[in-house]
């Protein structure tokens, strides 16, 4: 800027201040450049007589741009008051600057310029209207734009899925998708991040293999980082690996995002040890790498493995930041160490100046409930400087059934329910305590309550993958098509670890109302189909790999840890909350759940 003043100053003992062509490149810079001032380009601007169409352009996207977009649209109006006719450089900044403003008065009326002004087959135009429309909400809209467009580039095509997808019409994506003539990798992305997101999972992985099979279409870093977040959300270890060894052998470009991705996704399937090796062959380490790895180790229940990894994190001289004491105090939560939790509670306000939102409180609930102090839970809800979610809540509810405290149970079970009116799993809970205390007639009301609100249960499943297949099961579903050797396998393994000290949960089959519902809902829970479909399908002491979306019951991982012991394999669990590594007869979790 020192030297655009010292032009300027030049421009203006040459008499050559108020020249269009000699002022455009000082302006151009001031209102573009990351390094240049938009101040200093407007106060160059408002000195000009007669400036020219291409000088608004540049301004109007500069202001575009800026902390208050809609003032483009001004500039806009002042131009057309000059007699200047806009031209196709014009419109796509006017039609960011509305989606920017949210005003969807000012994009219809630049809709309309672009018409009047003859651009209405200008796709760069065309697609700002598509992109814009889609960013208020307005799909039809969108969709005229898209329909009524003489060429459609990538682009808009592009636009249209992840449209959908974005508002949560994965169908409607996958139809714009099929219309596509010629499919590249940029389309094939987002038609499978959009079922990715919707936790279709099991879509997105025949969309992957129908790719694969039918278009010559290389597998680039965006897909390989989407793939990956499928293989995740299912525990596809299988299919991860094999994305992983493909990334490495085309040599394609690790960069910060898809090198955690890949972190993640080992994490996430159970393979920590092998999360680490990847995470330490790094050469550059981001904070998103950091506070996975961090992550990852939380939800193994290994924290003190956590915080050495933090500490060395400081090390390092990385900045944490509130995602990264999420991570730790998950770690203190899920492995009991209370004085560390307290410690780094302080800790990142006291070092890092980071204030604790509701998250950190909600760890620090879940802490010292789980560790049977629910009083100082408790408290730390009725000090939090925010009102406390139903995370934080729920957290203390779970804890207050585990230690027997039904007195406070009942009062926060009636406030949690209030914030989550439509989450099944808080009704069950708080009906399933007052049975335990024989309060029956309370417990029905939950129920009655439930059912008149319309709140259904989410049904629980648990999905293993085999031979690259994702095999999904529902707890008393015999929708598989190998249910009935499933069945018979679960019936085996009942009798198996009955010898060895198996007692079936018979109380919470009485007075329950449970998560899993299904003929003989306790013995056909989702996790024991899924276990014995692995061991029907797996050579002797091979480890079976489960992910589940409810948090695992009482009686399931008590059976799961005789089940590793009777048939002499490594069950690795990956429930709602956190993973269980059974072996041997025990659990990774020390019963710590």
């Amino acid at each position: 800027m020192a030297e655009v003043k010292e032009r300027h100053s030049l421009l203006i003992r040459l008499g050559l201040s108020s020249d269009n062509r000699a002022i455009t490149p000082l302006i151009t810079f001031s209102s573009l450049s990351p390094h240049g001032d938009l101040r200093y380009a407007l106060t160059l601007f408002s000195t000009l007589p007669n400036p020219d169409t291409f000088l608004f352009n540049t301004l109007i996207k500069a202001l575009s741009l800026s902390q208050t977009p809609s003032t483009s649209l001004l500039f806009y109006s002042d131009m057309l008051h000059r007699s200047l006719a806009p031209n196709n450089f014009t419109f796509p900044s006017l039609i960011k600057a509305s989606s920017l403003s949210g005003s969807v008065n000012h994009g219809t009326q630049v809709h309309a310029h672009v018409l009047k002004f003859g651009f209405g087959s200008d796709v760069y135009a065309l697609n700002g209207l598509a992109h814009m429309y889609v960013s208020f909400g307005l799909l039809g809209n969108a969709r005229k734009v898209f329909d009524r467009m003489p060429e459609r580039s990538v682009v808009s095509w592009t636009i249209m899925i992840s449209g959908y997808a974005q508002w949560g019409l994965v169908d409607e994506a996958l139809d714009v998708f099929e219309l596509m003539p010629q499919k590249n990798s940029v389309a094939w992305n987002a038609v499978i991040a959009a079922f990715v997101r919707s936790n279709r999972f099991r879509e997105a992985f025949a969309l992957f293999h129908r790719m694969r099979k039918e278009e010559e279409v290389e597998l680039d870093m965006y897909v390989a980082a989407t793939m990956l977040s499928a293989c995740t959300g299912v525990g596809a270890l299988e299919m991860g690996e094999w994305i992983h060894r493909y990334v490495v052998r085309r040599g394609i470009e690790l960069d910060s995002k898809l090198a955690t991705t890949i972190v993640d996704m080992y994490c996430k399937c159970g393979c920590l040890d092998k999360a680490f090796e990847v995470f330490s062959g790094l050469k550059l380490k981001g904070l998103s790498s950091w506070n996975c790895m961090i992550g990852g180790f939380a939800m193994h229940g290994k924290g003190k493995d956590a915080i050495r990894l933090f500490k060395e994190m400081e090390k390092e001289m990385v900045s944490p930041d509130s995602v990264t004491f999420v991570n730790v105090l998950s770690a203190c939560a899920h492995s009991g160490l209370v004085e560390e939790g307290r410690y780094y509670f302080c800790y990142m306000s006291e070092v890092h100046g980071i204030e604790p939102a509701k998250e950190h409180y909600g760890c620090m609930v879940d802490l010292l409930a789980r560790a049977g102090m629910l009083e100082e839970a408790r408290k730390v809800i009725d000090e939090m400087p925010m009102n406390p979610d139903a995370s934080a809540l729920g957290a203390l509810l779970g804890a207050c059934k585990i230690h027997g405290n039904f007195e406070l149970a009942e009062e926060i079970g009636k406030r949690v329910i209030e914030l989550e009116p439509g989450n099944s799993g808080r009704y069950v809970i708080l009906a399933n305590i007052y049975a335990e205390c024989g309060k029956w007639q309370e417990a029905a009301n939950v129920r009655k309550v439930m059912n008149d609100r319309g709140v259904k249960k989410v049904p629980g499943f648990s999905m293993i993958e085999m031979e690259g297949t994702v095999n999904e099961f529902v707890a008393g579903e015999r929708t598989h098509p190998m249910a009935q050797d499933v069945y018979a396998k679960v019936g085996e393994i009942l009798e198996s670890i009955k010898l060895v000290g198996y007692v079936p949960d018979n109380e919470r089959v009485l007075h329950d109302l449970a998560e899993e519902e299904g003929e003989s809902p306790l013995f056909y829970h989702s996790e024991k189909l899924a276990i014995a479909y692995g061991l029907l399908k797996t050579k002797p002491g091979e480890t079976l790999r489960i992910t589940k979306n409810l948090r695992v019951c009482k009686d399931c991982h008590q059976a799961c840890k005789l089940i590793s012991k009777v048939y002499e394999c490594d069950i690795i669990l990956r429930d709602r909350n956190r993973f269980h590594h059974f072996s041997s007869g025990s659990c990774s979790c020390n019963d710590y759940w």
